[in-house]
């Protein structure tokens, strides 16, 4: 079964906008995003951790926002002033207890939403 799922994503062109959905089925001590385009490693992008306000990575800060609505469920990424360097796929991830910046910590994952940012 799903834990995670995301959507949202889609291709839009540079200076545009698009939210990014991340649906819940459990309970979890820490959320994050990350992304990867080809050829890349897996990047953070944001991480929060329950009860204190979000962190993001340095190129996303300014332009992204991690929010939640706890009466959904759900967790948004509102993504603003895309650029073509913000082009990935984009994965909802969770974790039990540990709150990391490494995706190899985190156990549980959605399926990916593809974010395609043209010039």
């Amino acid at each position: 079964q799903a834990q995670l799922v995301e959507s949202g994503g889609g291709s839009v062109q540079a200076g545009g906008s698009l939210r990014l959905s991340c649906a819940t089925f459990g309970v979890y001590d820490c959320m994050g995003w990350f992304r990867q385009a080809p050829g890349k490693e897996r990047e953070w992008v944001t991480t929060i951790h329950v009860g204190d306000l979000p962190t993001y990575a340095g190129p996303v800060k300014g332009r992204f926002t991690f929010s939640q609505d706890n009466t959904k469920n759900t967790l948004y990424l509102q993504m603003d002033s895309l650029k073509p360097e913000d082009t990935a796929m984009y994965y909802c991830a969770a974790d039990l207890w540990r709150c990391s910046l490494a995706y190899y910590n985190y156990d549980y994952w959605g399926q990916g939403t593809q974010v395609t940012v043209s010039s």
